[in-house]
């Protein structure tokens, strides 16, 4: 042996070199959610602090005024809202699990549903990964392998040929053998020519076994009273070993036109994607073993052109990506044309300017490759690095990028890319280790719903902060109000602490349970440098915050001119507390409950009832009423909390029907102005 490298400048070592450089990414949940909750922190401290100040002006005493400000920070901080995210995550991992879809990093389950770019392989993700004879040519004609007449003679001998020189085996049902040679007997058995009753009426003699050095194979058969070899192998190589062709009349001499003519047959096959293997024969005059001289002076049959078909759900896949503004490219060791007449087929491509081969792009800068890629759709013939570059150059861009793989070699660029996908049946551990998600099936479009998922778990966690933070607006808003209106206070600081305790997590973790959405995937991709906390998502916030203060203070003010500061804070504490239970189901969608279904969500409902039921325990038994400072006589006047509860969500959810039938119309006109 003759060493040319050892340690990181090997192959293996300058792969390990670029896992080493490759970074794994903060998803953009965890960019948002940190930028988030400094900017909370500081805007609720800041209230506290106006609300301390403005208590102890009023003399209500430093300590008392001070642990006021401390309840009302716990209260509007959602603390719960890291746990609610990570429980939403882990629920959202069992359900891709049973979408053959395992997510090894928790994370990567929100940041899918920002995938803006799916990079995937070509073969057994987007194909099946399983050979099947398309056409065969024979006796100047191109036929469908579906089509086949058995009755023309050369037809039929170019079937039970290709059965004959071929190693593969059917046993039990199962197909063992390369996928080449399992092709071959498939053709055959399509037509109930079965492979054992072939190779017993012709058996095999001899043969000469494939070396990648020769590129064919041949057997020697007895069939039909004379000796046979039959070859098979590469086109290139079989049609120079050619002196004559087949004919219906008899082998004939090969002219210079029959094997120009074939080599444009094989060119015009190859062009559409498909693997061309050269079938030939030569009659041999005695019973002996073959020699490497006897593939010379053959007489050429026919050819047979394969395929690896597309899985029959990927062209759905890739629509429902495009229709998502998800941008799919395929990346692959194939050769340029047949990747392209896959990525045709499937949608992926739609001009050939669209696909590039591994060299071309070695010839580009990164800047070149960074104004290019954008209609880029197939890359052909690419190494690690090129895979690697790929993905960096749409990630410069601000976009999440989801890239495949299942070898040792495409582990650099799964670690890369936001989500490292790899193959679970044919991926080696090292690329699964590399990776966030596994395929159990891998199937493109399995990656395709775990993004649908992965956008509908993220709508929901937006949903769930919507409704914390709406709910805590509430609180802050009503004291506020009366702070400043030189009114009692309407919560004790252990009304505060319950409301926390009761109104925040379970309504929460119900909304991140809300069903798929099945609009979801016609939407854009949001914007990873957008904020959780955008404008128009703070106005909604600070509006429902509003309509649900409004509900509490008017609550307040009855009680407070019926009975005085006892039942007006018992009434205020406990309006809030339901007012926030119903909120949970205004937070389930932008839409009214009525679009979306109002009974759809059971875990929803779940938390109201039980967060309804331990507020009456807490409202009207006589051991709690102490302890939660109520107003022992607030049972008379329950029907009341009810009805001032209930506003809010009446007010919201007819505020949203009227949105809906606004969008509806504009859009209604919208669409006549294109028509017209």
């Amino acid at each position: 042996a003759v060493v040319t490298a050892t340690g990181m400048h090997t192959e293996l070592g300058k792969i390990a070199s670029l896992l080493e450089t490759a970074k794994e990414k903060l998803t953009p949940l965890q960019v948002s959610l940190d930028a988030f909750g400094k900017k909370l922190a500081f805007v609720i401290i800041g209230l506290c602090a106006i609300i301390f100040v403005i208590n102890v002006v009023r003399d209500y005493g430093l300590g008392e005024s001070f642990m006021f400000a401390v309840a009302l920070a716990v209260a509007a901080i959602p603390e719960a809202l890291s746990s609610i995210v990570t429980i939403v995550l882990a629920i959202g991992t069992q359900k891709m699990a049973k979408e053959n879809a395992i997510i090894r990093k928790l994370q990567a389950v929100e940041s899918l549903g920002s995938v803006s770019v799916i990079c995937s392989d070509k073969t057994g993700t987007l194909t099946q990964n399983k050979m099947v004879v398309s056409k065969i040519h024979v006796a100047g004609n191109t036929v469908s392998a579906k089509e086949l007449d058995l009755n023309h003679p050369l037809t039929r001998d170019l079937v039970e040929m290709s059965v004959l020189c071929n190693d593969a085996v059917t046993q039990n049902g199962q197909s063992i053998g390369d996928p080449t040679e399992v092709a071959l007997n498939d053709m055959a058995a399509r037509y109930d020519l079965a492979e054992a009753a072939i190779r017993s009426a012709s058996p095999r003699i001899a043969e000469l076994p494939f070396d990648s050095d020769r590129k064919m194979m041949s057997t020697l058969h007895e069939r039909k009273g004379r000796l046979f070899m039959i070859t098979k192998g590469a086109f290139d190589v079989i049609i120079k070993r050619s002196k004559s062709i087949a004919a219906p009349a008899g082998a004939r001499t090969a002219t210079r036109q029959d094997l120009d003519g074939m080599e444009q047959v094989n060119l015009n096959l190859s062009r559409e994607g498909l693997r061309i293997l050269a079938i030939a024969y030569k009659v041999i005059e005695d019973r002996r073993e073959l020699m490497l001289s006897d593939e010379d002076g053959l007489t050429l049959l026919g050819l047979v052109a394969m395929i690896d078909p597309p899985r029959e759900e990927s062209a759905k896949a890739v629509m429902d990506c495009v229709k998502a503004g998800i941008k799919p490219v395929m990346i692959t060791g194939d050769h340029k044309i047949t990747a392209s007449a896959i990525a045709r087929e499937i949608g992926i491509l739609k001009d050939e300017k669209e696909a590039m081969e591994g060299y071309e792009l070695d010839k580009l800068t990164d800047e070149q490759l960074s104004s290019a890629i954008n209609n880029i759709s197939v890359y052909a013939r690419v190494s690690p690095e090129h895979k690697i570059r790929i993905v960096k150059a749409w990630q410069e861009k601000g976009l999440v990028v989801a890239m495949t793989g299942d070898g040792v070699n495409d582990a650099p660029a799964l670690k890369q890319a936001n989500i490292g996908i790899a193959m679970g049946k044919v991926g080696t551990e090292v690329a699964k280790e590399a990776s966030d998600m596994v395929l159990t099936d891998d199937n493109f479009a399995t990656i395709v719903k775990a993004v649908s998922n992965g956008r509908s778990i993220y709508t929901n966690i937006k949903n769930s902060i919507k409704f914390l933070l709406s709910g805590n607006m509430a609180g802050i808003l009503a004291v506020l109000y009366t702070s400043v209106a030189h009114l009692p206070l309407p919560f004790t600081a252990v009304h505060l602490l319950f409301i926390n305790l009761l109104t925040d997590s379970m309504p929460a973790i119900a909304l991140g349970l809300e069903p798929h959405n099945k609009d979801t995937m016609s939407e854009k991709p949001r914007n990873i440098n957008e904020p959780i906390l955008t404008k128009n998502f703070l106005a909604k916030i600070f509006l429902e915050g509003a309509v649900i203060a409004a509900s509490t203070i008017a609550a307040f003010y009855y009680g407070l001119y019926k009975e005085g500061v006892g039942l007006g804070s018992t009434m205020a504490f406990s309006t809030l507390s339901l007012a926030r239970l119903f909120h949970g189901l205004n937070c389930r969608s932008r839409l009214p409950l009525y679009k979306i279904g109002i009974f759809t969500n059971k875990y929803q409902w779940a938390a109201l009832f039980i967060g309804a039921a331990l507020l009456t325990t807490a409202l009207i038994v006589p051991a709690f009423q102490g302890i939660f400072d109520v107003y022992p006589a607030i049972k008379n006047e329950l029907h009341l909390v009810a009805g001032f509860a209930l506003i809010p969500l009446v007010v919201i959810q007819l505020y949203k029907t009227t949105a809906a039938a606004l969008n509806k119309r504009r859009f209604a006109k919208l669409l006549s102005n294109e028509q017209n």
